[in-house]
């Protein structure tokens, strides 16, 4: 993989200061770690919503005979959150999950979470950039092991872009120009799909403009979801909309896959571990997708992160020794993502954190999709464009919510979430800095 060791340059997290202030919300660390110990197989149950977990977890239980995995798929995005949240409270928690890092913060400052410092946080410290680091470790301690790194990308369809005449863009007002050319051509094409909104892609767009959704000052937190970089953003989006230049389809719908397997859309507004699932979705328009910069503001190269994933023991385990074996190997062993990338319903294409990790994806996947574009070169190319700066709180879940009822307006969704932002870090008991 070329370049790769310059993900350890990217600031993707939170500041000393924001960190000291979780370490208050958060209290005290987690249990005592307990693993094997009658000579039987430890059991340990897992959830997670992200592509090819099953195979992973089936290649380590075939990879190992002191620990067996039991894997349960459960719902994406913040549905599986409340899941995970009411399994805790129930005390009927799995033994590890998976977890966007947004949600980090909230979760592991509600108590949700077992303190993995003595078990993984060295791990953490020896395998990962020094960056994605600080997207686990919080207030002082390890809360979760990082998986994968995503930054957002361009995909765009090569044949429809040749069809109308357009080159690739390299800014937000080429990409609309494209939109307008393309719609002009064939008004039954719009540039993408964006309807419905998606806080997650909405975020790491105003990311990528340069906005600060949270930060601190002093001992208090400042919310600041609705501030110009943002509304910018969600202005070009409301009006691409607006205008029948995007499509208002919901995302994550069959509508969606839809529109995108039949030429309806002209690119695809993704992150690195949206490649994966070209071939399973649009087989037919195998070699009509190329993959590109996402168009930035100024023309300098830059994006931001949509999603990613970490792995967590919730509170109540009884297995944390066991779980932090297995979140090792899944994490670190080159083996876990073969076995990742082996999936035919669901293949990854997620760009691992762990540099090894990222050898064996490259190694393993198959471009051929993509014109033999290498797709896991430009994932990292990408990556190390990740603008610096960018800080989770400690409500973003609660933000989310409320922005997912704004019903696809996204400057909406901005004061929305602001709104909710401020009333949710008061409500928890946290300084707001207005």
């Amino acid at each position: 993989m070329p370049r790769t060791a310059r993900t350890t340059r990217l600031a993707l997290a939170a500041s000393a200061a924001s960190l000291a202030l979780l370490a208050t919300a958060c209290g005290g660390s987690g249990s005592d770690a307990s693993g094997p110990g009658d000579g039987k197989p430890v059991t340990l149950t897992f959830w997670s919503a992200t592509a090819g977990a099953k195979e992973t977890a089936d290649a380590f239980n075939k990879a190992h005979t002191d620990i067996k995995v039991k894997f349960s798929m459960v719902p994406a995005g913040p549905e599986g959150v409340t899941k995970l949240s009411n399994a805790v409270k129930g005390g009927n928690a799995p033994d590890v999950a998976t977890m966007d890092y947004s949600a980090l913060p909230e979760y592991a400052s509600e108590g949700n979470l077992e303190n993995l410092t003595p078990s993984s946080g060295d791990l953490v410290k020896k395998e990962f950039p020094e960056a994605v680091q600080s997207l686990v470790n919080l207030g002082g301690s390890t809360w979760a092991v990082p998986f994968d790194v995503t930054p957002i990308q361009l995909f765009y369809r090569k044949d429809l872009f040749k069809k109308h005449g357009v080159d690739v863009p390299t800014t937000w007002a080429e990409y609309r120009t494209a939109a307008e050319k393309i719609h002009a051509g064939d008004p039954d094409v719009t540039i993408t799909n964006f309807g419905g909104g998606d806080p997650a892609l909405l975020s790491g767009l105003a990311w990528q403009a340069g906005a600060r959704w949270y930060g601190t000052n002093g001992d208090a937190w400042k919310v600041n979801i609705d501030d110009p970089a943002s509304r910018k953003v969600a202005a070009y989006w409301d009006d691409l909309l607006a205008e029948g230049l995007a499509s208002k389809t919901p995302l994550w719908g069959e509508g969606e896959n839809k529109e995108r397997a039949t030429g309806k859309v002209a690119t695809i507004i993704g992150a690195a571990w949206s490649a994966g699932n070209f071939p399973v979705s649009y087989p037919d328009a195998k070699g009509k997708w190329g993959i590109a910069p996402l168009p930035t503001w100024d023309g300098k190269a830059g994006t931001g992160m949509y999603g990613g994933t970490s792995y967590i023991v919730p509170k109540g385990s009884e297995h944390t020794e066991a779980a932090a074996e297995f979140i090792k190997w899944v994490t670190t062993e080159p083996a876990a993502m073969t076995a990742r990338l082996s999936s035919l319903k669901a293949p990854s294409s997620a760009l691992p954190a762990n540099e090894g990790m990222r050898a064996a994806a490259a190694k393993e996947f198959d471009n051929a999709y993509f014109g033999d574009q290498d797709v896991y070169a430009l994932a990292g190319d990408a990556a190390d464009t990740i603008v610096p700066g960018w800080t989770w709180g400690p409500v973003q879940q609660q933000v989310t919510s409320v922005q997912m009822a704004a019903g696809g307006d996204h400057t909406k969704m901005l004061s929305s979430g602001q709104a909710k932002g401020e009333t949710a870090v008061t409500d928890r008991g946290l300084k707001l800095d207005k």
